[in-house]
Parts: structure tokens; sequence; C-alpha cells
């Protein structure tokens, strides 16, 4: 069925002589005929792009590394928001297990082409599971940063209709840019729309909208990556978890980490003599993102006091600062 939708959509695409669409559907068969094993066929089909493009004074081919910049434009300003991250995967603070998993999607990715000619997909359409703060929204950024592609956040306030439909034609045109812009496109807060269908919650809308995502992503041939975050990993639907290439899975720092987080944002600053473990013992129980926020606070009060050096008691009053706030925050929540 996908190979009939793409072989219309290239039609219609050159009909309206939409030579971008036109070539962006053609790479797509040549990774489909990579896949299941035509590779001839695969890299004749890709070469004709290339020569097509050629003449017409167009970049060539390499789709994997090719980026559309732009801002979602019509109706996806209300479906997508952009962003350009920086960030590196150097930055974030990873158990061994997290560490490898994101190496090795980067490095499928800047060898997509190569993986591609060989009949093998990189992996692309990932699921982050863990609780707030833990990282999982800065996995995203990484992602973009480090393959220097736009990250596109998909807003569910925009997505999730009343109107019978209406969603799933909203998802289309989400998944439409997957395959005219290649970015990363993170569904936050996934749960919202990949709950359990059958809930007692269950809303008929959601339900069709997941429907219509189980489809689409098991359709979607494009050179985007897809990631989707829950923190309710319970709640999603069994039926997700094979359309994903990889499940990444989120926990909240051990002294180790804690540890680590504090030394790689303040370590340059200190008075000798701190203790990064006895630091870390107070701040138990933190997310990645609380102790970010207690690093980011002890800078401040360092640089509006106009001290050069950071004493031990300066972290630990902005650690035992956060750790009584989110004691509150779960108490308010009970």
């Amino acid at each position: 069925m996908a190979i009939a939708n793409q072989l219309k959509a290239l039609l219609k695409s050159h009909a309206d002589k939409d030579d971008e669409r036109f070539y962006s559907i053609a790479l797509q068969l040549a990774a489909h005929e990579a896949k299941i094993g035509h590779g001839k066929l695969a890299e004749e089909l890709r070469d004709l792009v290339d020569q097509a493009k050629a003449r017409r004074g167009l970049p060539p081919k390499n789709a994997a590394r090719t980026v559309p910049i732009g801002r979602p434009r019509g109706e996806l300003t209300g479906l997508l928001s952009v962003d350009y991250p920086k960030n590196r995967l150097g930055e974030m603070v990873l158990d061994e297990t997290l560490a490898y998993q994101l190496k090795r999607i980067i490095r499928e990715q800047r060898q997509a082409t190569r993986l591609l000619s060989h009949g093998l997909s990189p992996r692309r359409k990932m699921l982050l599971m863990g609780s707030p703060g833990t990282g999982k929204t800065m996995t995203a950024s990484v992602l973009a940063g480090e393959l220097g592609l736009p990250l596109f956040l998909v807003r569910l306030d925009g997505l999730i209709t009343k109107y019978m439909g209406e969603s799933a034609a909203k998802l289309r045109l989400v998944f439409d840019a997957t395959d005219r812009t290649r970015g990363v496109y993170f569904f936050d807060e996934f749960d919202a729309i990949g709950s359990q269908r059958g809930l007692a919650n269950d809303v008929g809308e959601v339900r069709r909208i997941l429907n219509s995502f189980l489809q689409m992503i098991e359709q979607d041939e494009s050179h985007s990556l897809i990631v989707a975050a829950t923190n309710h990993p319970e709640i999603l639907d069994h039926a997700l978890l094979r359309r994903f290439d990889d499940i990444l899975h989120y926990e909240s720092p051990d002294d180790e980490h804690i540890a680590a987080v504090l030394k790689s944002r303040l370590g340059g600053k200190t008075a000798k003599g701190v203790s990064w473990k006895r630091l870390a013992s107070k701040a138990k129980g933190l997310s990645y993102a609380e102790l970010v926020r207690a690093c980011n606070e002890t800078l401040k009060e360092a640089l509006m006091g106009e001290r050069k050096i950071i004493s031990e008691a300066d972290i630990r009053r902005a650690i035992l600062d956060r750790c009584q706030m989110a004691t509150r925050f779960k108490n308010k929540a009970r």
C-alpha cells in the first residue's frame, strides 16, 4: 500500500510541477528498493534523481544530509514550532546503556546513505520513556544538534481537536512535513495521543488519532527522525512499541551521576576541597533538570555577589532549596 501511495504522489507532484516533492518521493522509492535487496535498482534511481537535479541546477541527492531550512508555514504554524539547537552529546550525563544507544543512533544517521545502499535502514524512530526532568527533551535537542538538523516540536494543543477526523488530517500534515523537510520531529507528552485504547477515559477522537499515528508511522519512509517522549509508559498502547526502532529508558540520577552533573557544571569555579560525593548525598532524589537549575542558581548568586570562587556551602544551599521545592510540590500533588 505504501508503494501505491508513493506512485500516486509521484504522479501528482509531477502534474503539480512540484520538483522537490517529486525528487523526494523518487528517493523514498529508491530507499524502499534498497531495503528489499534491490541495491542496483536503488542506485540507478538515485543516479537518475542526481542527473535530473543537475540539469535543473539543483543540489545533488544525499537526501539523508539535505536540510531545507525554514519555518513552518500555513496550517503547520499551529502544529509545529522550530528551533535550531547546538547541544552536543557531551553535555549530557548518561549511564552506559543510554550513551551507547544515542551514539549508535547518531552514527547510523551519519552513515545513512551507506546503510541504505546496502538495503539497511538507519534508526530514526525513537520512543523515550522516563520521569520528568531525566533528559528526554534534552535528547531531542542533542540529536538535532549533533546531526545539524532543525528540531520541530509537535504542538499537541494544535493537533488534537474535538471535531471528528480533523486531528487525523492535521497529523497527516505533520507526517507530510517529515517527508518534505528533514529534521527531528519531537512528540512530547506522547501519552496524550498514545494511551491504550479501551481505557476508562478513552475519547473517540484521541482513539482515532492513535490509530492514524500507528498507520502513518508504519508507512513513513522519510529521512527525518521521529522522537516521542512520555512520562507514563504504563498507559501507552502496546501496538506502538513495535513501530519504533529504539526504546530508550531514562532513570533519575544516582549519587555518581549527581556528582558528575555538579562537577561538570561548577567544577572550574569552586574552591579546593569541595566534596562532590557529600553534595550528591544531599541532592538524592533530584532529577537532572533540577540539578541543572541548582547549578544555575549557584552561578547566579556568585555572579551577583561578585564572588569568583564558589564554596561547597553555596552549592549545598542551592541543592537544599531545590529539595524543599520538590518536597512541597509532591505533598501538594497527593
